[in-house]
């Protein structure tokens, strides 16, 4: 077997030290780079759910816009009742008002609504000084008043 002098030894063993301390810095740098990656991964992930929650609610908003600006079906029907001093009487908690109120969706806000406790009968209308009790089709309102829903 051949013996290695001292100073050989020493070399080997300093080679060996620099070959792991180089394989260390290897590793480190690999992991390094991978965890850079993984973060990148992550903040590209959190930017598209980002994205897509903005894109979502920009999309939302405009549906809502579109829907607030276009006028209701019965806008023209409603401003006309209101015009020949036509009022509705009800009560807020109603069901009876609030199906009146759903039949004109968002046109009601045109007609003369107003709250009064105390009615027998609920909505109640009063058309030239008469009371119609009780939910009106659009086809009596129109008789009454010679208004046109169509």
């Amino acid at each position: 077997m051949l013996k290695l002098s001292k100073r050989d030894r020493m070399n080997t063993l300093a080679e060996r030290d620099r070959h792991r301390s180089l394989q260390q810095q290897e590793e480190r740098k690999s992991r390094d780079m991978m965890l850079a990656n993984d973060k990148k991964r992550r903040r590209t992930r959190e930017l598209k759910i980002l994205g897509s929650i903005i894109l979502s609610l920009v999309i939302l908003s405009s549906i809502f816009v579109y829907f607030r600006s276009t006028p209701g079906q019965y806008d023209n029907f409603a401003k006309c009742l209101t015009e020949k001093g036509a009022v509705m009487y009800g009560e807020d908690w109603c069901k009876y008002t609030n199906a009146q109120k759903g039949m004109f969706g968002k046109s009601f806000k045109y007609v003369n609504y107003q709250v009064k406790t105390g009615l027998n009968k609920r909505p109640t209308w009063v058309i030239n000084g008469q009371s119609y009790e009780t939910v009106q089709s659009f086809d009596r309102l129109a008789d009454l008043t010679g208004c046109k829903y169509n």
